[in-house]
This record gives structure tokens, sequence and C-alpha cells, in this order.
């Protein structure tokens, strides 16, 4: 199995002195290319899957110590394009990635706060990672603040929620 991560991700993923692939490698052997490409082995495919999305949250911006949720069972990573909903242009992802992030990370912490996932917004992602009730709320207030929901809508929604 073959994943992608940016390049400036590959650092975060082998971690100081190799910390962090050492702690994937005690699951599955991978292979990490400096430009970015991940060869996980696909022996047992079930564990591969588990450690791809790992993987995949490190390049998608989350911490490892995040990413190794992934690990736990019921917990699963979810992605979500900005540009399905903003287009293609820079500066609209840019703006409407701002409006997840809201005022100095409030929106975002709020979030997490209030449903438990863990967010990442990173280049024309955000990601997810969460039990499937978390999931289900995190994922419906992210795409409210897509679609142009006010931030106190969205608030008033995490009240009822929780």
């Amino acid at each position: 199995m073959i994943c992608r991560i940016p390049i400036d991700r590959v650092g975060v993923l082998i971690g100081s002195k190799g910390e962090v692939k050492k702690e994937i490698e005690k699951l599955a052997r991978i292979e990490v290319n400096s430009d970015g490409e991940v060869i996980i082995d696909d022996s047992d495919s079930l564990l591969a899957l588990k450690v791809g999305d790992v993987v995949k949250a490190i390049g998608r911006g989350f911490s490892p110590k995040n990413a190794f949720k992934l690990f736990d069972d019921g917990v699963y990573l979810s992605l979500i394009d900005i540009r399905d909903y903003a287009g293609k242009k820079g500066k609209d992802v840019h703006r409407i990635a701002g409006r997840i992030i809201g005022k100095n990370g409030k929106m975002r912490s709020t979030i997490e706060e209030m449903t438990g996932a863990s967010l990442s917004i990173y280049g024309h992602t955000v990601s997810i990672i969460a039990d499937l009730d978390e999931m289900e709320v995190a994922t419906q207030a992210v795409e409210m603040l897509l679609n142009g929901s006010m931030h106190s809508t969205v608030y008033n929604f995490l009240e009822r929620k929780r």
C-alpha cells in the first residue's frame, strides 16, 4: 500500500531520532521516501489500513500523539476538502479555512472541546479524528461553517448536541 504525504510533513512522520517511525513499525513496516511517498507493508490488510490512516493524519497536520488515536478500535479519520465548498481559488479556500479556525483558533477549539474530536486544518483539507458519535457532530459543525453558517449558529448547534 502506498500513501503520499506533503514533503514538509515527512520529518514529523519520521520523528526525532526516528521515534515516530519506530512506534509505527511496531505494527507494520513502513518505508518513507524523501519525496513524501510512504510504502506500507500490507501483509495484514486491516493493520495496513490503520497504519495508512495514521500516516495520512500526520500528513494532514495532526501531531503523532493525536494520529496514534487511530490505532484504537472505533476511532476514525475523516477528510473534508474545502475546495468542494469554496472552489479552486486559493484565496477562497484560505478565507473559509479561517472561518473554521476562527479568531485565535477559538472556533476550532470550541468544536474540539464540545465534541471530543480532534481537528486539523491543513492546506485545502479539514481532517477530523473521532469516534463515530463525535465524528457525526464535528463533521456537521464543520460543514455548517463551510456552507456559510454564522459562528453563533454553530455554537448553538454544538450546545444542543452536547
